[in-house]
């Protein structure tokens, strides 16, 4: 389904698959975000990072004027989820409307995971991973 727009010139249909991937594009951009998680349970924790397909991971509903936005994320492990989730709203909801000239209702981020890398451990952590020969 589209969003369909009818002007003096003509009429404009944006497809939810362009709108879920600029959202997508817009969400990856923000600091803390390692990539976007699987959309449900059933089809696991698969991460897809940036320059995968970003709208995998990304739901749109379009109302009649107006759109809600799901985001399945990965977060980095050590960053202030909250702040990252904020700014993750932030920059979507900004971007769609800027790119689409749609109004959004909602940005939703569900953080699907934390990812945790070897520089990323806390230093009790590489203590113990050094111990244990790992």
């Amino acid at each position: 389904m589209a969003q369909s727009r009818n002007t003096e010139l003509g009429s404009v249909s944006i497809a939810e698959e362009v709108i879920a991937t600029i959202a997508g594009v817009a969400a990856t951009e923000c600091y803390g975000l390692v990539g976007m998680g699987a959309r449900g349970v059933q089809k696991g924790l698969a991460i897809f990072r940036r320059g995968e397909d970003v709208s995998r991971g990304v739901e749109v509903t379009l109302g009649d004027d107006t759109v809600t936005i799901d985001l399945h994320v990965v977060v980095q492990y050590g960053v202030n989820i909250a702040e990252v989730a904020h700014n993750v709203m932030e920059q979507v909801k900004y971007a769609v409307e800027h790119y689409c000239g749609l109004q959004v209702q909602q940005v939703n981020v569900h953080v699907e995971s934390v990812r945790v890398d070897a520089d990323g451990l806390p230093e009790s952590a590489h203590a113990r991973r050094r111990q244990s020969g790992r």
